[in-house]
């Protein structure tokens, strides 16, 4: 599990990898080529035989998604990509459009090809702009050289896309949500059913895929679906970017088959900092129920990790060392869930506010253990009760951290401070 599988991630090394030229030199292209000598249902059984599961956090079957497309409608069918990333620790989709955008373009068209649609969309987080110009280039590229627009490369099929920015906010990256942004609307997420396979864009039939999903298809019909299929574990299989960040020696993204260690990856990555030991871990973002060192050999898979006690999410891996309050910690995350409700739904209007004000006192060192259950009490009105997974996810720092940190809380009100100095840590704004 040591090895490293760079896929997506194969030629960030090269000066000009973003460019068409610099793809097809590496072998760009040559999927949609073979796509087209296959009919769409195959692509769509590849891609399901594949084991391919959604890279986007929730892990649901790509091609399973496919199939919930009705086989008939009045309306057009639509392609939507969601590269809205935006939650704290998530830091995988950016660099890849940053450094591949023509793979994206290229698992777009073959998808779009499986489904039978004419419209794509990539909807970009509107505060990278560079990305979004980045993007929008390879889109052109692949006009000029005929890859996108009328009867591409003499197929008969016809696809354009459009490159969408958003507006900044985080609940955009709740699909409905997205749904409603690019039709003009706020963004806030619609009730469901019906589902967006059967009414999504303009009340057509939508697949709506995350960006690394969409990134990995091409690899699938160039190389087939078993050689996908021979990585990771029996039930998540494949290869996925994991993003390595916060107090590690050598931060970045590390693409391995799923069910690699964190040991492994610390292994790789230089360790924890020097002279620091590992205290606690986002396994999948901030959303996500936080780990300690005695998980450092969970298999990051989507089952191990849900066994454990967390999700697998986005593979975001913030490492946190002991200089780090835990409860300064789910405060910033708490102030940002709060920030980002979008206000639709009372559990996590209310909640996620009153998760910021009690969290403020608690690290101040106002607070008792009586808080701490009013906390819990809180987190069982938020969660399964939210109109989205916000408010879920909003409630995994903060009841995990009471779970594993209880002491440390404790610690904040006997000193009637919080015990740690911001000034050691280089998270919070402090030197090293």
């Amino acid at each position: 599990m040591t090895t490293l599988t760079p896929v997506l991630t194969r030629n960030w090394d090269q000066a000009d990898s973003f460019t068409r030229a610099g793809y097809e030199r590496e072998g760009g292209y040559r999927a949609l080529r073979k796509a087209f000598t296959m009919a769409p249902d195959e692509i769509v059984q590849a891609v399901k035989d594949s084991g391919l599961r959604g890279r986007g956090g929730a892990g649901f079957p790509t091609g399973m998604k496919w199939g919930f497309l009705p086989p008939s409608s009045p309306n057009p069918r639509y392609l939507v990509v969601n590269a809205d990333e935006s939650e704290p620790g998530t830091c995988k989709d950016i660099p890849l459009m940053l450094a591949n955008p023509h793979v994206l373009v290229e698992g777009v068209i073959i998808s779009s090809y499986a489904i039978r649609s004419n419209h794509a969309f990539i909807y970009i987080r509107g505060e990278v702009l560079h990305v979004i110009r980045r993007v929008q280039r390879a889109v052109e590229e692949a006009y000029e050289a005929g890859y996108l627009g009328k009867d591409i490369l003499g197929s008969g099929y016809d696809l354009d896309v459009v490159v969408h920015s958003g507006a900044g906010a985080y609940i955009c990256g709740e699909e409905t949500a997205l749904l409603d942004s690019l039709e003009g609307f706020r963004g806030q997420p619609r009730l469901k059913p019906p589902f967006p396979a059967v009414a999504g864009l303009y009340g057509g039939p939508t697949v709506i895929n995350n960006v690394e999903s969409i990134s990995s298809v091409p690899s699938i019909v160039e190389h087939g679906a078993d050689w996908f299929a021979s990585m990771g574990t029996e039930k998540s299989q494949g290869y996925g970017i994991f993003s390595l960040s916060g107090h590690v020696t050598k931060p970045g993204q590390y693409e391995a088959p799923l069910g690699i260690t964190l040991r492994e990856l610390l292994d790789m990555a230089g360790g924890v900092r020097a002279g620091h030991r590992l205290k606690f871990w986002t396994p999948g973002g901030s959303s996500t129920p936080i780990f300690t060192d005695e998980h450092l050999d969970v298999p990051l898979d989507f089952e191990s990790v849900g066994a454990a006690g967390s999700m697998l999410g986005t593979r975001a891996l913030q490492i946190f060392d002991e200089t780090t309050c835990v409860v300064r910690a789910v405060l910033r995350w708490s102030e940002f869930y709060a920030h980002e409700s979008c206000g639709k739904c009372t559990p996590c209007r209310e909640g996620t506010y009153w998760y910021k004000q009690m969290m403020k006192r608690l690290e101040a060192g106002q607070g008792t253990e009586e808080d701490l259950e009013t906390l819990l009490d809180i987190s069982d009105n938020i969660l399964g009760r939210s109109f989205c997974a916000l408010g879920d996810g909003a409630t995994s720092p903060v009841v995990s951290s009471i779970k594993l940190f209880r002491d440390e809380y404790l610690r904040h009100f006997e000193l009637g401070r919080c015990p740690f100095d911001p000034a050691k840590s280089t998270l919070w704004g402090g030197a090293k």
